[in-house]
């Protein structure tokens, strides 16, 4: 194979990655549409329920609080999984024992998904039971979905006493205003007590779908996240790649970032979240990939300005740049605003052109930048993971008490 044969755009891929990955690629189509509509979206109006067994509810009184997790299939560096385990872990600590379901596994079996948590999220408890499948969930004082699709199977799981719904974004916003958008956004008037990451989720799961909402905040691992020095005096800007998450506007920042570059001409971008080498990127950067969180917290170390963008709930990383005593950048909105604002963090408008000019005035105002430093970890230290959990600990164990008020 000549690589001069190549059209431009394939002729880079193919002296960047050689010829066995570009063979591949030509090769492997995209995944097909989802043409067995009724098989495939046959969960959405099953109504077959798994009753409530007054048998069992007499058996397990007085007995250790137990809860099921229904969770979606994930693979390593799921954040929104970490947190769910965060939190079981929590719950178990403090004496609820918990089960995890994974719902529609495709990939999953039992032996690989005990080898995942065992490999690459070992801060859930070794307690903690986990299950591939949803077809061995048994009866528990609570079950909780953790996801829009998991939200219906706990709709017809009615072998417990109360249902939670741990909600970490608003869902319906990953998807155009279509089907989906609906499946995902009719999941909030299942009658669920909501669990929310932030007061955004919260207000909007009271405000727009009149359910039983309480709030967590975030927090970080101090253990992996800490300030250290920067090693050299380059300019350095990380940013949060994630093109295949529409939400964390990927374009958006790629286009900030070469703004910045025509201004900084010595800048270096960071790249980290997903591979991002099939993109034509025009100018100097790393392209870390998928990382471990202590890579991630090396990374965050090196440079000047962590860039975060999300046009919904932020993540976790604003906070764990603040841990490493480095400065946020993030965009603006409600569903920031609840733990980013201008005290802590550099706030942006989802606007290219702003966001350079914010960057580069952090860049070459050092005083400034240290100040926002100061704040951000102090802001960040106040945190606990520890002070959430006990909320969360709180609203179920209330949760459960005053629905078993119901069972006569």
């Amino acid at each position: 194979m000549d690589c001069r044969d190549l059209p431009g755009r394939a002729k880079r891929y193919y002296q960047k990655n050689g010829l066995k990955k570009t063979l591949k690629r030509m090769v492997t189509k995209p995944e097909p549409p989802k043409q067995d509509i009724v098989g495939f979206w046959d969960f959405i109006v099953n109504r077959e329920e798994i009753p409530f067994s007054k048998q069992d509810y007499e058996s397990h009184r007085g007995e250790q609080t137990v809860i099921n997790w229904i969770v979606p299939e994930f693979e390593k560096g799921s954040g929104g999984h970490t947190t769910i385990f965060r939190f079981v872990s929590a719950l178990e600590r403090r004496g609820i024992h918990n089960r995890i379901y994974v719902y529609r596994p495709v990939k999953l079996n039992d032996e690989s998904l005990h080898q995942l948590l065992r490999d690459h999220f070992q801060l859930l408890d070794e307690r903690v039971e986990s299950f591939c499948g949803t077809d061995r969930v048994e009866y528990a004082h609570a079950t909780v979905a953790t996801s829009w699709i998991t939200a219906y199977f706990v709709r017809n799981f009615q072998n417990t006493i109360s249902k939670f719904y741990f909600i970490q974004d608003f869902e319906p916003y990953f998807y155009a205003h279509g089907s989906e958008y609906s499946f995902a956004e009719n999941t909030y008037s299942f009658g669920f007590r909501g669990i929310t990451a932030g007061d955004w989720l919260r207000d909007i799961a009271r405000e727009q779908y009149g359910m039983k909402a309480m709030s967590f905040h975030f927090s970080y691992d101090r253990t992996i996240y800490y300030p250290k020095d920067k090693p050299d005096d380059r300019p350095r800007v990380f940013f949060y790649a994630r093109p295949v998450t529409p939400r964390r506007d990927w374009e958006l920042g790629v286009l900030a970032l070469h703004e910045l570059y025509r201004r900084i001409p010595e800048l270096e971008v960071v790249f980290a979240g997903w591979d991002v080498s099939t993109f034509e990127i025009p100018f100097p950067h790393r392209n870390m990939g998928v990382v471990s969180m202590e890579t991630l917290a090396d990374l965050y170390s090196q440079s000047d300005l962590c860039l975060v963008i999300s046009s919904t709930n932020l993540s976790l990383v604003p906070l764990e740049v603040m841990g490493c005593g480095r400065v946020a950048v993030c965009s603006g909105g409600a569903q920031s605003a609840w733990m980013v604002n201008e005290e802590n963090a550099v706030m942006v408008d989802f606007e290219p052109l702003q966001i350079a000019e914010a960057m580069e005035y952090y860049l070459t105002h050092p005083r400034e930048r240290e100040e926002k430093r100061q704040k951000g970890l102090a802001f960040a230290a106040a945190t606990s993971w520890e002070r959430e959990a006990d909320k969360v600990y709180e609203a179920i164990l209330e949760g459960i008490e005053e629905d078993e008020k119901r069972i006569s």
